[in-house]
């Protein structure tokens, strides 16, 4: 069983990154299943039940969220109505849902989204939150695959240790920047620390350089706005096998105006 996972989107970069690369990537890797980051799909923070329907609409089977998740009161409702988007499940009495079923070749995908804690809130524990799905889903799904939207490397690695053998991949967003430590743990978890960012690729991980740069020198306040101009396209693919757990393969990509894969 093949995934393709789509680092965070990142406004309208991250939507022309989609369009132009996606249809490419898919036909190349064959995925049975593609899972995208949506939660900076709208002017990079949030999203809303329009960009949804366009993210599905452009192949995109299953929606991961983040911190961002409730930047667009819109989604509320429509987070309860779409079982493909999925939302952080350390918010356990929020609207939608944290994790959802997927069938693939008469067996079932676990899609679970999840935030880390360290430097980001003071929600549920991605340990517990994690513990507590597989308990749920412990007889029904052969495959259990885990955004992590979190922003140190060590509570990433941490969780993944934690869960090696027990899920199929726990893979990292949020940072933007895509790392070159994608593996696979003794048990056969695959992990990587951060897929990377799908959208601009000449701003400070996605936004305009300017205010960024403003506010680390002056540290007065500075509006954030998605960068434009040249665009990247960041991901993984993972080979799950058949009958366990365990995965297989896991394959980063990553392509910018400097960078092509496969002859993209």
């Amino acid at each position: 069983m093949r995934i393709l996972f789509i680092g965070d989107i990142v406004g309208g970069p991250g939507r022309q990154a989609i369009e132009r690369f996606l249809p490419r990537v898919k036909a190349e890797v064959n995925p049975d299943v593609v899972i995208a980051n949506g939660e900076n799909i709208a002017d990079g923070r949030g999203i809303t039940p329009n960009l949804a329907e366009w993210m599905f609409d452009h192949g995109i089977d299953f929606i991961t969220m983040g911190n961002h998740v409730w930047d667009h009161p819109k989604i509320f409702d429509f987070i309860d109505r779409e079982k493909r988007l999925i939302r952080p499940a350390n918010f356990r009495f929020a609207p939608g849902q944290g994790y959802t079923l997927c069938s693939v070749g008469g067996k079932q995908l676990a899609i679970i989204n999840v935030l880390g804690r360290t430097f980001m809130g003071e929600w549920d524990s991605p340990f517990s939150v994690i513990s507590e799905i597989l308990e749920q889903i412990q007889d029904v799904a052969t495959w259990v695959f885990i955004d992590l939207h979190a922003e140190t490397t060590s509570e990433k690695q941490a969780v993944a240790w934690f869960f090696d053998g027990k899920v199929s991949a726990v893979v990292g967003t949020h940072t933007h920047v895509q790392t070159a430590d994608e593996r696979i743990l003794p048990m056969g978890t695959a992990y990587i620390t951060d897929v990377g960012m799908t959208g601009p690729f000449n701003g400070i991980i996605g936004m305009k350089r300017e205010p960024v740069i403003r506010r680390m020198l002056t540290h007065m306040p500075s509006r954030f706005e998605v960068a434009d101009g040249d665009v990247q396209f960041a991901a993984v693919v993972l080979e799950m096998d058949n009958e366990t757990r365990r995965s297989v393969s896991i394959d980063r990509i990553l392509i910018t105006p400097d960078r092509q894969w496969r002859g993209l």
